[in-house]
């Protein structure tokens, strides 16, 4: 196995949303996981998603840790077993790939992982574990997870934002409080947790916010909201800085 990169600036890989926007090159959102990686003092690794396999696993050797990046399909039911809901969207079976190589080399080589709404539903599928298909109709809208339905016509609203109440763990230690406001633009979510996942944000309609891995000591969280839409948040730029400080040094 190639020993990780290990630099002062540690080489972050970030899989693209889609395939439909990297083959047209739309960057405004992917830019967003860039940036943050950028100004939390990692180095910004793009990878594409119609990497063959192979060259895929010898990328990721290069890499110390990834970003595991949200994105406008959803995950395909029928890997955790389930029936499609009318409201799922369809899947991107590249992305699926992509971010299934990834984890599997992540968690084989004790490289961080930062996965980010879509993110932590791929990365909690590939554990065994299952989604909510659809917030509004499977849990109701006690709380607007998603702007979606409220968007004013040729326009986009701006994402909802609501509490995150934090169990015991990694994202607790890194808010400093046992609640925090969050980001949010979503309609599916964990449900069970995959093996080796813990539950450790939940909104107050019971909605899971943040996952973390505690199979060993490696760096692996997941939250459904968008920290890298939150440049100026206290609790987002300590996010990323905890991500690369992890890469830097090689270990949780």
């Amino acid at each position: 196995m190639t020993a990780p990169h290990i630099s002062s600036r540690p080489r972050i890989g970030v899989p693209w949303r889609t395939a439909v926007e990297e083959s047209a090159n739309r960057r405004a959102k992917i830019d967003n996981y860039l940036r943050a990686v950028e100004k939390a003092g990692g180095e910004p690794v793009l990878i594409s998603l119609a990497r063959e396999t192979d060259l895929l696993k010898r990328e990721a050797e290069t890499l110390d840790a990834f970003v595991l990046t949200g994105s406008p399909a959803d995950v395909d039911p029928a890997l955790y077993g389930a029936k499609r809901h009318t409201a799922t969207a369809a899947a991107d079976a590249a992305r699926e790939r992509t971010d299934f190589a990834l984890v599997e080399h992540a968690l084989a080589a004790r490289k961080p992982v930062l996965a980010i709404c879509y993110g932590v539903q791929s990365l909690n599928v590939f554990l065994g574990g299952s989604l909510v298909q659809d917030i509004p109709t499977e849990i109701g809208m006690k709380i607007r997870h998603s702007p979606e339905k409220d968007n004013p016509p040729g326009g986009a609203a701006p994402d909802a934002v609501h509490e995150a109440r934090f169990d015991p763990g990694r994202m607790r230690h890194l808010s400093g409080a046992a609640q925090a406001e969050i980001n949010s633009s979503h309609h599916q979510s964990v449900l069970e947790p995959g093996l080796g996942l813990r539950i450790t944000a939940i909104a107050a309609d019971g909605v899971v916010e943040a996952v973390e891995w505690i199979e060993n000591p490696n760096w692996v969280v997941g939250v459904q909201w968008h920290p890298e839409r939150m440049p100026d948040d206290a609790l987002a730029q300590a996010l990323f800085g905890d991500l690369v400080a992890a890469a830097r040094s090689g270990a949780a």
